[in-house]
């Protein structure tokens, strides 16, 4: 045996040492609104948050998908591709695949950007205050995972007189299943 290296030795130098704590983070919970493809609440589901490192969320989104649900970009008016789309079924979000609204609830703002009168389920999205742009707004984002999904305005058409403005690149969209027609 290597001088100094006796069992012995090594293992009084192990109990010497100091113990390497592993902090373990609290898992956030959120409650959000399970959704089936006709727009109906199934059910509540307490779930983790999903947090992720920019690395891993540039990995999972499209580059326009990243700034926008992660940097809160906005895409240019007229160039999403669900402005003019009025397919029957759920658009979730891009970032989590949280439900968020429903086709029954879109309408055609004319503003360029996919808008809704409501979300599938209140508790699927939350507003801040934004004053980013020199101007008051509402900022709408998803409860699950914090993406940044557009903005909503006082000016939409019965029956909430609301207008989720949304960016499409925030969306991912789920077409009604034939099961539920």
């Amino acid at each position: 045996m290597l001088a100094g290296c006796s069992v012995v030795e090594t293992e009084k130098r192990a109990a010497a040492a100091p113990v390497a704590k592993t902090a373990v983070a609290a898992v956030e919970m959120v409650e959000i609104a399970e959704v089936g493809s006709d727009g109906a609440v199934t059910g509540r589901a307490r779930v983790p948050k999903v947090v992720l490192p920019d690395a891993e969320w540039r990995e999972r989104l499209t580059p326009l998908g990243f700034a926008v649900t992660r940097t809160k970009a906005t895409e240019l008016a007229f160039t999403g591709k669900y402005d003019k789309h009025y397919e029957a079924g759920v658009y979730r979000c891009v970032a989590c695949n949280s439900a968020l609204f429903h086709s029954s609830a879109k309408f055609d703002s004319r503003t360029g950007w996919p808008s809704f009168t409501a979300p599938v389920a209140a508790e699927n999205v939350y507003t801040e205050m934004d004053s980013s742009a020199g101007q008051a707004r509402e900022e709408v984002l998803c409860r699950r995972c914090d993406a940044h999904l557009g903005h909503v305005f006082p000016d939409g058409p019965e029956p909430t007189g609301l207008r989720y403005c949304m960016n499409s690149a925030a969306l991912r969209f789920e077409t009604t299943s034939r099961d539920s027609k």
